[in-house]
């Protein structure tokens, strides 16, 4: 898909607790082989604190994607934030968020939800109405604070964190613009949570294929048909992140080598933030991404759906780094917690009265 209007990135901003497990420390809790986690590709994990949760990641990551877009909150035309573990099983958290950025009250906006690609669909609605000129700016946020069945093997991988977007009409304030999408969506069950169950399902045989392989390489590929582009014509690639191993492995799948797919892959350090994966990513790249360059952005969500979009930056993108702080500064500020304690911070412990 192409708007009539081009539309593009005025700022961008992420927010990474500064708590971390090491998946050493699951793995001798639950009697994993010592070593299991690294052929996941993943070391450690981000964990929301006792005091954290999506709208509050929700909140820092916009408050850094405000500062880069360097326009005051009050022009924000519409804000969404894309997540499966909101807070509030029946209450937005758009206007939790919105109202502490100062956004509200003149502003369209919703929660959405597709598993982890919901900051994905956020992104495509904003297009079209920037496009159409209905608005100015739209601020699209991807966090989430999952959660695992303790001992299950997503327990390795499921973390928290989030990452924000300023989108614009491209020439309005933009240091990269989305030069086209495509999005491929099935009923492909891979991953649940019934009503009133504390943690999701998931079918292991599905995950890889048919379901996140399948959907990222066919909207990946109709992208690349739309546009007359081959891989060789992106300068980086970043995918959904569920663990270390996938997205370099669909890269290959796709004819994308290694060196340009490792800027953005975040999980090894972090952990796997839903619908804050690939978004984060991107943002990694874009802190070091230089003019005419060309990003390929491709999410994921279980259930099961895939949007790829082309990414080309702009001048200026260096002046907007230094604005607020980077994934580096996130990734480097952190404090070993141990299982117990990771335990308290997500709940993972009862509390019986007698």
């Amino acid at each position: 898909m192409k708007p009539v209007n081009d539309v593009g990135i005025a700022g961008w901003g992420v927010y990474i607790p500064k708590y971390r497990i090491k998946c050493s420390e699951i793995e001798a809790m639950w009697g994993f082989q010592p070593g299991y986690c690294r052929s996941l590709n993943v070391y450690e994990k981000a964990v929301a604190g006792v005091d954290e949760d999506t709208i509050t990641i929700g909140y820092e990551a916009a408050k850094n994607a405000i500062l880069r877009a360097k326009i005051s909150p009050s022009e924000v035309g519409a804000i969404y934030v894309g997540t499966e573990s909101k807070p509030y099983a029946v209450k937005p958290s758009i206007t939790v968020i919105g109202e502490a950025l100062g956004i509200t009250p003149k502003t369209l906006g919703a929660d959405l939800e597709f598993a982890c690609r919901a900051a994905g669909e956020a992104i495509e609605a904003s297009i079209g109405l920037i496009a159409s000129g209905m608005i100015k700016y739209s601020l699209v946020i991807g966090a989430d604070t999952a959660q695992a069945s303790p001992g299950d093997v997503l327990e390795f991988t499921a973390s928290s964190g989030g990452a924000a977007y300023v989108l614009a009409k491209r020439g309005d304030n933009t240091v990269a613009y989305f030069e086209g999408s495509f999005s491929y969506i099935t009923d492909t069950p891979d991953f649940w949570r019934r009503p009133r169950s504390p943690y999701p399902y998931h079918g292991e045989q599905f995950t890889g294929d048919p379901a996140y392989f399948h959907h990222i390489i066919s909207a990946v590929k109709g992208l690349m048909e739309s546009l007359g582009l081959r891989s060789s014509d992106f300068d980086y690639a970043v995918f959904h992140q569920p663990n270390g191993r996938f997205p370099l492995k669909v890269a290959s799948k796709l004819g994308f080598p290694k060196d340009k797919v490792l800027p953005g892959l975040i999980t090894p350090y972090i952990g796997n933030t839903y619908n804050g994966s690939a978004l984060i990513g991107l943002a990694a790249v874009l802190e070091q991404a230089k003019p005419d360059q060309r990003i390929l952005l491709a999410s994921f969500g279980s259930g099961s759906g895939s949007d790829a979009y082309s990414i080309i930056v702009e001048d200026g993108i260096e002046e907007r780094v230094n604005l607020a702080p980077k994934v580096k500064d996130f990734l480097e500020n952190k404090e070993y917690i141990s299982y117990p304690l990771y335990a308290k911070f997500r709940g993972l412990i009862e509390k019986f009265e007698m």
